[in-house]
């Protein structure tokens, strides 16, 4: 399977970079993305599960518009701590483990965190140990209830691994 979804990716990209319809052109991106896929597959797209993967893509998908309030929030706070007359920041370093398993859950919760501003992942490693730097106490706390951590669970599908 990983093949065919390689093959077609290969394929759809050269299509697009070329922006050529003719026969040749068809002809030589369909045997170039065979000889890539044949090559590449695993390394590209790796053993696949469709079905779980087509759902971690829908809650990611949830998950944007969640991310994007977030980052809306926590600029304002940032607009609000900039422009107050005695500047309430006072940056701090905290330090947390995750409960996330995979490196697609670690990565996110990394890449959210430092998309939030006042927050700058600093380390995350593949034991969901993270290391962050925060603007202020509250950009802190609120990482630390969990919220993020409890929505990215759910992208990678933890929730549910560990409920069956």
């Amino acid at each position: 399977m990983s093949f065919i979804l390689t093959a077609i990716i290969m394929f759809g990209f050269w299509m697009f970079l070329s922006g050529e319809l003719g026969i040749i052109f068809i002809i030589s991106a369909v045997v170039s993305s065979l000889i890539v896929a044949y090559i590449s597959h695993d390394l590209l797209i790796g053993k696949t599960d469709i079905r779980s993967g087509f759902s971690n893509l829908l809650r990611l998908i949830r998950y944007v518009p969640w991310l994007i309030w977030q980052v809306i929030l926590a600029n304002l706070d940032l607009v609000y701590r900039t422009l107050h007359p005695s500047m309430p920041i006072e940056p701090l370093m905290i330090k947390f483990d995750s409960k996330l398993k995979t490196d697609t859950g670690i990565t996110i919760l990394a890449n959210s965190i430092t998309l939030t501003p006042g927050t700058v992942t600093v380390k995350a490693d593949r034991n969901g140990e993270f290391m962050v730097h925060a603007l202020a106490r509250g950009p802190a706390e609120s990482l630390l209830e969990g919220t993020m951590q409890a929505k990215v669970r759910k992208i990678e599908g933890s929730e549910e691994k560990r409920n069956v």
